[in-house]
């Protein structure tokens, strides 16, 4: 094949795009987000998914309407131990089962979005002359996707301060439920389906769907102490599953303004209904704040790199949420700061419309047309999958 010119059998048949991400539910949301987003645009198109075998993606993937591929999990050891000098054969043998899965797809494309799964694709698609986009989620760049871009990777970021030369800034890649929402159109709707009345002031708590122990005892406290009714709010507290808050006699919490619920299907409920939100900041939640338009108080995790709180930066700075430590957030705090701020009609409607002003509602799309555009240019470019 010349050079800038494309096979009479390539260009007969539909792109392929395989995506490669895992671990968590913030890498392989955006992932979904895309492989949609490709979807809409080329009903055609192979979409093929790339995993360990121990991730969430196991679950979600599938669910999602996508099979998944598999490869091993190579963990970086933080350390010196044996398991160091094994390194090198896992990373090669993790590589060979990458290549593998690129030739059988005859990929035009692969995309990571960050996880241990990301890096050996990474290598084998540089090894395979296929070109290769990245997805960064998280405000602190992951190793996986800083590799991605050392091997020549196109790299997109959800936040506009994260730190990874040559990026663009697109958003985050999210569910179309959530991108697209409504919140003044859903809300009787949404309270309707928390059991909430329309006219409540209403505070919606969640520590994400594993729960966050310390907003919970917080939580807990001021609702059993009965502020919440005294503060003339509601507050409905998901709680996560297994995370059940309970009494000193071991039943489930009960008191007035207050209800707990372990899941809500579909967070875009619980953005409509609530006049406030307090949450972790990771990066997909901080993202649909933006997106959604929703005021929120936002807890980074106390421990770890520091990533959730460099997440919820451009928000903060935006004037859409407000930050509190993790120490900070006490029963008090939610008396003195945060039952006052869901009463505020008008500082809630000034944080909602600086929200939405740092929101990206179309990362999807976005990606997408990066992703096709380098399957085109690839297919150009007549490289050699040998």
């Amino acid at each position: 094949m010349n050079h800038g010119q494309t096979a009479p059998e390539d260009r007969a048949r539909p792109l392929s795009v395989v995506l490669a991400g895992g671990g968590t539910a913030g890498h392989i949301s955006p992932m979904i987000a895309i492989a949609d987003a490709v979807r809409r645009s080329r009903p055609d198109a192979r979409i093929t998914m790339v995993g360990t075998p121990s991730g969430m993606e196991t679950r979600l993937v599938p669910a999602a309407g996508y099979a998944l591929e598999t490869i091993d999990r190579v963990p970086m050891p933080r350390r010196l131990s044996a398991d160091l000098a094994k390194l090198p054969g896992r990373f090669s043998r993790a590589v060979r089962q990458a290549a593998e899965i690129i030739r059988a797809a005859e990929a035009d494309v692969v995309v990571g979005v960050g996880g241990y799964v990301c890096t050996p694709m990474y290598a084998a698609a540089r090894r395979l002359r296929v070109p290769i986009v990245i997805h960064e989620a998280n405000a602190r760049p992951g190793l996986a996707n800083r590799v991605g871009r050392a091997l020549g990777g196109s790299v997109a970021v959800a936040f506009a301060s994260t730190p990874l030369g040559g990026a663009d800034h697109v958003g985050m890649p999210m569910r179309r439920e959530i991108s697209q929402l409504d919140r003044a159109g859903r809300r009787a709707e949404a309270r309707a389906a928390l059991g909430a009345d329309p006219q409540e002031r209403l505070i919606v708590v969640t520590g994400g769907s594993s729960g966050a122990a310390s907003i919970n005892r917080a939580v807990a406290e001021f609702a059993s102490s009965g502020r919440a009714a005294e503060a003339g709010v509601r507050l409905i507290h998901i709680t996560g599953r297994g995370k059940e808050v309970l009494d000193p006699a071991g039943s489930p919490l009960s008191a007035p303004g207050y209800a707990q619920r372990d899941y809500v299907d579909g967070m875009e409920t619980a953005y409509a209904a609530a006049d406030l939100l307090v949450a972790r900041s990771g990066a997909g939640t901080v993202s649909e704040l933006a997106a959604t338009g929703t005021p929120a108080v936002l807890v980074p995790l106390p421990h770890g790199n520091g990533e959730q709180a460099l997440n919820a930066h451009d928000l903060v700075s935006a004037g859409g949420a407000i930050l509190v430590p993790d120490d900070e957030f006490t029963a008090d705090f939610l008396a003195q700061t945060v039952a006052p701020l869901a009463r505020d009609e008008d500082r809630l409607a000034e944080m909602s419309r600086a929200a939405l002003t740092s929101g990206v509602r179309d990362a999807d799309e976005q990606m997408a047309a990066r992703v096709i555009a380098a399957a085109e240019a690839g297919r150009g470019e007549g490289r050699s999958r040998a």
